[in-house]
């Protein structure tokens, strides 16, 4: 079967009998073009069936309008949260995304990376997979000044900014917060400590134990990928290990080991009471209800877009010496309170 050809603008140029700069005028708007020939240049290409030819518009510009977002599973409510505020500031601007998943995987990361280089984005938006360990993957965008912004799970680097908020100080009010309450025995699941956030609350969670003169023990870090299946997984650990008290680095995976113990007749908070993180709405429809630390995916994606597009206008500098700390704050629910 024949492929149809390609309608062109010099096809309505011929059938309006007009020059094809005229028509490719007005399919610009441009203003030296009457409103009478546009409706005919846009009646006719709708018509026949005229599409515009970006890639061609883009190479002579240099410009696709188009930003790169790479995250490390799309699954996830934080990280779609995180999308839609990107997508709200890049469409507001006139700006598309071409989005893409790393699934956790550096490997994966670094085809996503080329293949965004290869579809020539004016700018790329990442969230680095749980083993990415160094960030050569993304020298061709650094080489030609293609702008990178990391946010969240995010590695220092001269030519880039990070977007973040402040995990270690995260992660010491959750584990304050338990002392508080009365607990000493407080184990922290978490994920491979790779990554910056899960260092960081791990820091935090230690700093916020040796603050209280509460003994650090490694056997009370449990590491696990943080879905809900490892949460339950983690359940077994922990009916081991006996705490009074668990820090999770996130909440399904939270929810997970507290459906588990439940069913084995831990009572919570009574025997072991539970903070999470990322206030997911799970944490809002387990009984009882999570505790957790809040921050707002949706402003962390509007805040990285903005960025970058305000650096791809030229009004906003993106180096290791920007790095845009976001507030939290811990959520008090009923899973924490030993205490009335």
């Amino acid at each position: 079967m024949a492929t149809e050809k390609e309608v062109t603008i010099y096809d309505i140029a011929k059938r309006l009998k007009i020059s094809p700069t005229t028509v490719s005028r007005g399919l610009q708007d441009h203003p030296a073009i009457s409103k009478k020939t546009k409706k005919r240049i846009f009646e006719l290409a709708d018509e026949i069936g005229y599409r515009t030819n970006h890639f061609a518009r883009n190479l002579r510009s240099q410009k696709t309008n188009t930003l790169g977002v790479i995250v490390p599973r799309l699954n996830s409510y934080f990280m779609s949260s995180i999308i839609a505020g990107i997508e709200q500031v890049a469409n507001s601007q006139g700006y598309s995304l071409l989005i893409s998943q790393s699934s956790e995987t550096c490997e994966k990361e670094a085809a996503s990376a080329k293949t965004m280089f290869n579809s020539r984005v004016d700018g790329l938006l990442v969230s680095l997979a749980y083993d990415t360990s160094e960030l050569t993957h993304f020298d061709s965008f650094f080489k030609k000044n293609v702008p990178v912004i990391f946010f969240d799970r995010v590695m220092e680097h001269k030519n880039s900014t990070s977007i973040l908020v402040d995990n270690r100080q995260a992660g010491y009010q959750a584990t304050k917060h338990l002392i508080e309450q009365g607990c000493r025995r407080i184990a922290h699941i978490t994920a491979m400590p790779k990554q910056n956030v899960y260092k960081d609350r791990l820091r935090g969670y230690k700093d916020a134990l040796s603050d209280a003169k509460i003994k650090f023990r490694e056997d009370h870090v449990l590491i696990t990928n943080l879905s809900q299946d490892a949460g339950a997984e983690a359940a077994e650990a922990i009916l081991k290990l006996k705490p009074d008290g668990v820090f999770v680095s996130n909440d399904s995976c939270a929810v997970g080991c507290m459906l588990a113990l439940k069913q084995a007749g831990i009572r919570i908070p009574e025997d072991i009471a539970f903070v999470g993180f990322n206030n997911d709405p799970v944490s809002k429809v387990i009984e009882p209800n999570l505790t957790t630390i809040n921050y707002s995916g949706h402003e962390m994606g509007q805040v990285a877009a903005r960025h970058l597009i305000n650096h791809l206008n030229g009004t906003s500098p993106i180096d290791n010496t920007n790095t845009i700390i976001l507030r939290s704050e811990l959520i008090v629910r009923q899973s924490s309170l030993k205490k009335p």
